[in-house]
């Protein structure tokens, strides 16, 4: 596993060992950070990912903030209730110099701590099969992890059933092999604390 683009290109990243994690294949990232770089996303001609605040939730290893810093957001957060997994994403870190850049929180993307920051791009990976992506956005939104108008993207499953939460708006959808990434936009509109 390593980043495929930007300033941090060909590092490598420690992956864990066992099945307890899944990180997105090398192939899926690059693809879908060149659909991020080169996506009116913000709707203004701005880069979504320049200077971004940046969450991962269901962190796991970390490669999806990490991939978003490489190509020039300013900070990132990782959530994950496993702290294996923040180990892991915090060793990363470290191992590029980003450690300044980034926040280390320990908990439950469904029922997360209060937010360092609103993200302005947020990446969730859940594992598959569970459904836990709906319930993560819920919780996500109402403490504060998310700036109105950011840019979600949200990994399931090619099989899994996903229905777009209250408060965002499905933009796209693409197929990579075993996986399907939806983006969303976050708005605040008819959400209810």
């Amino acid at each position: 596993m390593r980043i495929v683009a930007g300033r941090h290109r060909g590092r490598q990243l420690e992956a864990p060992t066992g099945r307890d994690v899944r990180p997105t294949s090398d192939r899926t990232r690059q693809s879908l950070f060149n659909i991020l770089s080169h996506g009116d996303w913000m709707g203004d001609g701005s880069d979504v990912l320049e200077g971004a605040d940046v969450l991962d939730a269901f962190c796991g290893t970390g490669a999806l903030a990490l991939e978003a810093l490489s190509h020039g957001a300013a900070r990132a957060a990782f959530l994950d209730r496993a702290r294996s997994s923040l180990d892991i994403a915090r060793r990363n870190a470290e191992m590029l110099g980003e450690g300044a850049n980034c926040r280390f929180i320990l908990g439950d993307a469904a029922k997360p701590p209060a937010a360092p920051f609103a993200a302005r791009l947020a990446f969730l990976d859940p594992p598959y099969g569970q459904n836990l992506s709906p319930p993560a956005l819920t919780g996500l939104s109402r403490a504060g992890w998310l700036a109105p108008g950011a840019l979600v993207i949200v990994e399931v499953g090619a099989d899994d059933a996903f229905t777009t939460p209250e408060g965002f708006t499905a933009l796209d959808a693409r197929d990579y092999s075993q996986a399907r990434i939806h983006f969303l936009r976050y708005h605040t509109s008819g959400m209810k604390s």
